[in-house]
């Protein structure tokens, strides 16, 4: 299974980011596919992108606000929300496990052989609700200039996949933007590294720590419709399930907690006495699929 889940982490990570003129063109792409919501976190701007990053059209959206009702201009970004809404309300956080791109790359680095492994203090892993809420919903729609315009304040200061994915890549493509090259770039890019380095000591500490898309998806871990289940008899308490997760979590202490991402390592690599099965509707999977093939038998 989790040869699979790497396989269409890959898929998903191309598919997102399949404009492959961009070396020809050297711009950002702007066909009919931009009008698709990414379910993951991966930047409009690069210029490999097809699709939109839900985090950059939130803030857009809150940043002009002000000036849309001083203007007499009214916009809800219904679309955007909602379909984050429905992704959270199905699936919860496996987004972050099977589509995200940024987190295929953090999974990939902590394969990298180091002296040491860390695990992430707790107190750190409320970093990405505070991102959530002040650096994609507040600052944007508060701190305004003269014009009523607010600025995209986790795109602009932290966003370490929007350094990768289109800060380096448009530098190289438009030299030109060489000279505006000033703090705020170094600023990113010294998140980015920070991000990206202690990914190889500590398996997936942005999503752990700082993901605001991560956030709101684990919001509905507890209430979507695909969900892990604990089956208390069978469970040993024997440890096994945190052993292999790269949320550190240990499942039976804490079941579908939003830092979950949904990997399934914990029941199909750890777990040796079938305590952790996965449900969809409240129902196993493997009643859902016994429960279809006798209704094809009987059609």
């Amino acid at each position: 299974m989790e040869t699979v889940r790497k396989l269409i982490q890959i898929f998903f990570t191309f598919l997102t980011n399949g404009y492959v003129l961009f070396p020809w063109t050297k711009n950002i792409y702007q066909g009919p596919f931009k009008l698709v919501c990414s379910p993951g976190l991966n930047c409009y701007s690069c210029p490999a992108s097809i699709t939109y990053c839900p985090l950059g059209s939130i803030q857009q959206l809150l940043l002009g606000i002000r000036f849309s009702f001083e203007t007499g201009s009214y916009f809800f970004g219904s679309y955007v929300f909602g379909t984050i809404g429905i992704i959270g309300s199905l699936t919860g956080r496996l987004t972050c496990g099977w589509l995200c791109p940024f987190g295929l790359l953090q999974e990939l680095l902590y394969k990298i052989p180091s002296w040491r492994k860390f695990r992430t203090a707790k107190p750190l892993k409320y970093i990405k609700y505070f991102m959530l809420v002040f650096f994609v919903i507040v600052f944007p729609l508060i701190l305004t200039d003269q014009w009523g315009m607010g600025k995209p304040w986790f795109c602009k200061f932290v966003c370490p996949a929007g350094t990768l994915e289109a800060g380096f890549p448009m530098l190289a493509l438009q030299p030109d933007l060489r000279a505006t090259v000033g703090l705020l770039f170094y600023n990113k890019l010294f998140w980015m590294f920070l991000f990206l380095f202690w990914s190889v000591f500590s398996c997936r500490f942005f999503c752990k720590t700082t993901c605001p898309l991560g956030a709101f998806y684990g919001l509905f871990n507890k209430i979507s419709f695909l969900q892990l289940h604990l089956n208390e008899e069978n469970c040993t308490d024997c440890g096994a399930c945190f052993q292999v997760c790269p949320m550190e979590i240990q499942f039976n202490k804490n079941v579908n907690s939003a830092e979950c991402i949904l990997c399934m390592r914990c029941m199909n690599e750890a777990c040796k006495f079938d305590a952790i099965s996965l449900k969809c509707a409240g129902l196993p999977l493997s009643q859902i699929a016994s429960k279809k093939s006798i209704r094809n038998q009987t059609s």
